[in-house]
This record gives structure tokens, C-alpha cells and sequence, in this order.
């Protein structure tokens, strides 16, 4: 994958001004940690004190910063700082603090974009990633909102989408075609169940299986749910070719059922498959082995176990798989079938795009994923990103609604396939 020259020319645009605004997230931060150890609800939130530091409460209100870039041309561009639900779980940075972020782009970033030429999105967000701060990196959602912002500002001075700039810059060859979306239910499972079949969602329902309770004693709870979704899914049905993907996010909570041992947690999961059938299974963070290393160790276990049953069931990789670094391990190791990319756990886009293409090369799938706490704008250059990269699908974000998180990603990919597909006409026009 070749980058485009770097140099000024006569059409880039120069960045002169960094304005920064805290704005509203599309969920909550929970403490994961407390979560599992069996807090109880309390109407929406939850009751007991936190356990993963930084957390004020169990459930608190999401934050995220916006980063507004001005232009010489007088064009504004932006983009959201926002980190995940769970932030300081399974290896990721700490819960974010807007407050703070704003006082590390005005002291630490602003300094390295003003007065900056757009020559080129990969050049200029290796510089913010080389920023460091008395911690040491900037925290991963500030380069997540910065480097989206940049990203809006090369596609602004080279009049293309943001699509357009990262199949460009790093040689990708995508059609810029929408990709396969993936809906999360929250713990409303069954009624936004029902929402996706009606939408013809492509791939459901993620239904937030992260405690036990949810689970069962033995898996049944789930079982149970599987088998209903699946009747479901034959009674609201739009057309008999419909035929959706069911992916589930299960928390480490089966490995926690079956004691860590990966042959039960492969004899149950063989069984979902069973009950999925017709419908193919992928089953997200199954068990959660504590740390990076004894993760892949695991997978590969289980991936193994599951091959030798003849199972279809498909491993998803997320807890423990936050950095470049990790998902290379991940796939060097053939430890999963998909690579959850979790946009703000990569930092910069930049970086999601390197990890989707490094999936997607080693014949994975490359899921572009992300967190219900994150924001619109994050979720349309999210879009972006999946369709430059070719994703195998991508979240409907942010919120636990539905509809909300399928009409911001799934429209923003309607929009800029039809602008791609148009282009020819339009560049020959001028």
C-alpha cells in the first residue's frame, strides 16, 4: 500500500485555528469491573460504589470533546474524542474526561496543527500520534477525534469524501460500496430484536450478554434466547431472502460458566451453532483469560476444539486486542476468525484502517467496530472508514436505540457510495 506523495500544491489548505467544545456521547461509561461482580440495577443506573478507578459511579453519562479545525478558506471541519462503554477494562486506557482532554489539545496539539499545510492525512496524524504527555501517549480518544478531524480536513481541501482519501492514501482498490451493519440490542433484547428483522438488519442482535444472570447457571438463559431469535426471525422476516448473520457478544461470561475450561466452553458453543442453524454464529469474547498473552493462547484452544467438532461457530477477538500490536499478535497466532477493530481503542483512524487492512489481508474478517458511547460524527467517519477498508461489517452506533445508530451509519454509507459512483461524471464534467 503506497501513500500519496507528500508536498504542498496549489489546492491544499492550511489549518489556522483549533476550537474545542465538550459535547454528549450516545450512551453511558460503566464500570465493567463492578458489573460483574453483580451490581444490582437501580432503575437505569446501578447501585454499590465503583471498582475500576476513575469511575465516580457505575453507570455515569458519557463525555467527548469536540475538535474543530478552521481552515484558511473559511471551511470548518470536526471531529468527536469519545472513548468506549467499558473504559478501563481488558488492557484499555482510562475512563475520559473531557475537562482534561480539552487541556491536552489546547497545550499538546494545538500547537503541533496550526498554521499546517493539508498535504496528507497519514503524515500529519503520525505527528499528533507521536505527541507524549508526563504519562506518557495522548489518551487513545483524543487521537481517535483528532486524527478524525484531520482526516475531514484533507478530504475538505482535496474535494473528495473521507472514503476517497483513505482509498488513495493507502491504496485499498475499494468499490466504496456500504458494507454489512451490525445492530446491538442492549439489554432490551427481544423488542430491538424485533426491530432489526423488520429493517432486514444484516447482521444482530450483539444482545449485551456481559453477566452471568444474563447467561444462565449453564449457558441455558442464552440457549433459551437463541432459539426464540431464531423463530423470530422466520415470523417477521421481510422477504424469505432475508437471511441475517447472528453475532453475539457474550462478555467472558461462558468461559466464567464453564470454569475456564475451553473443551466445555467448545461443547457449548457447538450447541448455539446447532440452535443458530440455519443462521451462521459468531461468538464475541466467549472467555476472557486476564491478560493479551493467555488470550490468544485461549483462542487458539478453543478455535481448535471447535474445528475438531466440526463447528461453524465463528471466534470474535475484542477484550485484549486494543493496539495495532495486538491484533498483528492476534492474527499472526490464528487466534480468531474476526478482529473487532474497536475505533476508539485504536486511537487515531489511522490506525483502524492499518488494523482493518492487516485483518483483511490475512484473510479474517475485518469488523469496524466501535462502542454504543460514542458520537454522530464518530459514527459517519466510521462509515467512511469500513467502505474504504472494506470492512465485513460495520456497528450501527452510537446509542442502544436502534434505529438511531442504522440511520446515522447506514445513511452516511448510502450517501458517499452514490457520490463515489458518480465521480467519473462529476471530475470529467470540470
Amino acid at each position: 500500500m503506497s501513500a500519496r506523495p507528500a508536498g504542498p500544491s496549489a489546492g491544499d489548505l492550511t489549518i489556522i485555528d483549533v476550537l474545542t467544545v465538550p459535547v454528549r456521547t450516545g450512551f453511558y461509561a460503566d464500570d465493567q469491573a463492578a458489573i460483574r461482580a453483580g451490581a444490582s440495577h437501580d432503575g437505569f443506573g446501578y447501585t454499590g460504589e465503583p471498582l475500576t478507578p476513575g469511575f465516580a459511579s457505575i453507570r455515569q453519562p458519557g463525555e467527548a470533546l469536540s475538535v474543530m479545525l478552521l481552515l484558511d478558506d473559511g471551511t470548518v471541519v470536526y471531529g468527536d474524542c469519545a472513548a468506549v462503554q467499558y473504559s478501563g477494562a481488558g488492557g484499555r486506557d482510562p475512563v475520559f474526561s473531557s475537562a482534561r482532554a480539552a487541556q491536552d489539545v489546547a497545550e499538546l496539539v494545538t500547537p503541533v496543527l496550526l498554521g499546517r499545510p493539508l498535504t496528507g492525512f497519514r503524515e500529519l496524524t503520525a505527528e499528533v500520534d507521536a505527541i507524549r504527555t508526563p504519562e506518557g501517549g495522548l489518551h487513545t480518544a483524543i487521537r481517535y477525534g483528532v486524527s478524525q478531524a484531520i482526516l475531514g480536513a484533507v478530504a475538505a481541501s482535496r474535494r473528495l469524501s473521507m472514503a476517497e482519501v483513505i482509498r488513495d492514501e493507502y491504496a485499498t482498490g475499494a468499490a466504496l460500496l456500504p458494507v454489512p451493519i451490525y445492530a446491538q440490542t442492549g439489554d432490551d433484547r427481544y423488542l430491538n430484536a424485533d426491530k432489526m428483522i423488520l429493517k432486514s438488519v444484516d447482521v444482530l442482535p450483539h444482545a449485551l450478554i456481559n453477566t452471568p444472570e444474563k447467561l444462565g447457571r449453564r449457558g441455558e438463559i442464552l440457549e433459551e434466547y437463541l432459539g426464540w431469535l431464531v423463530n423470530r426471525i422466520g415470523e417477521l422476516r421481510p422477504s424469505p431472502e432475508y437471511r441475517p448473520r447472528i453475532h453475539i457478544d457474550t462478555y467472558g461470561t461462558i468461559g466464567m460458566a464453564f470454569g475456564g475450561d475451553v473443551a466445555a466452553v467448545a461443547d457449548y458453543l457447538t450447541g448455539l451453532g446447532d440452535i443458530c442453524a440455519p443462521y451462521d454464529l459468531a461468538v464475541e469474547h466467549p472467555i476472557d483469560a486476564g491478560n493479551r498473552d493467555d488470550q490468544i493462547e485461549r483462542y487458539v484452544q478453543l478455535r481448535s476444539e471447535l474445528r475438531a467438532r466440526g463447528s461453524s461457530v465463528r471466534l470474535a477477538v475484542d477484550e485484549w486486542c486494543n493496539t495495532i500490536e495486538d491484533i498483528r499478535l492476534f492474527v499472526e497466532a490464528g487466534a480468531a476468525d474476526i478482529i473487532h477493530v474497536k475505533t476508539p481503542d485504536l486511537g487515531g483512524v489511522n490506525d483502524t484502517i492499518e488494523a482493518l487492512l492487516l485483518a483483511r489481508e490475512a484473510g479474517l474478517e475485518a469488523y469496524c467496530g466501535g462502542t454504543c458511547n460514542e458520537t454522530d460524527r464518530s459514527a459517519q467517519i466510521s462509515a467512511h472508514v469500513a467502505m474504504a477498508c472494506e470492512a465485513s461489517q460495520v456497528l450501527a452506533k452510537p446509542g442502544m436505540g436502534v434505529d438511531e445508530g442504522l440511520m446515522i451509519v447506514g445513511n452516511e454509507m448510502a450517501r458517499t457510495a452514490a457520490l463515489a459512483q458518480q465521480r467519473p461524471k462529476i471530475s470529467a464534467e470540470r
